[in-house]
């Protein structure tokens, strides 16, 4: 089964999902880390060289490619804001987990991140109102929603649970 992990950036997808395949003794990726490897290229470099639109084109490819695979994966915060990949990540019978942080939550992790475009070209309340417009589309297409308020040892368990 390939289970998804889906959210705002600075959620806490990689590390939840890191812990989460182990905890299922299965393996674990980052669609971001998967897209820079693939492209030779940085995420602040593909937006600045080939734009956003292209960006999220090789982003919806990878989550697509990895359909069908035993693993967990960690998407990028706008991976799964596409419901055409939601939609085919369903039904290859893949689960999207959604975790569900506070935006102050997300903010304290990634102000200031220089790899994260959006972050370095929006303000905080520019942030917060893409989080707000989000949110619905990450719940929407998602399988399930997860407080992800706790320890990542305890989204992880927590996630493992409804995977039973």
């Amino acid at each position: 089964m390939t289970i998804f992990l889906c959210g705002f950036m600075g959620c806490g997808k990689s590390t939840v999902g890191s812990l989460l395949a182990k905890k299922l003794g299965c393996g674990f990726c980052d669609t971001d880390e998967l897209v820079v490897k693939n492209q030779g290229m940085t995420i602040p470099e593909i937006f600045a060289q080939k734009g956003e639109p292209y960006f999220r084109t090789v982003e919806a490819e990878t989550v697509k490619s990895l359909c069908g695979k035993n693993t967990v994966v960690a998407c990028g915060g706008g991976a799964m804001l596409n419901s055409e990949t939601a939609e085919t990540v369903k039904e290859s019978g893949g689960v999207i987990i959604y975790l569900d942080v506070t935006f102050d939550e997300c903010y304290s992790r990634i102000s200031g991140d220089t790899n994260r475009p959006i972050v370095m070209n929006n303000t905080k309340e520019q942030l917060e109102e893409i989080y707000n417009n989000r949110r619905d589309i990450y719940i929407k297409n998602s399988t399930a929603r997860v407080e992800a308020s706790g320890t990542p040892a305890e989204i992880s368990e927590t996630i493992a649970d409804i995977l039973k």
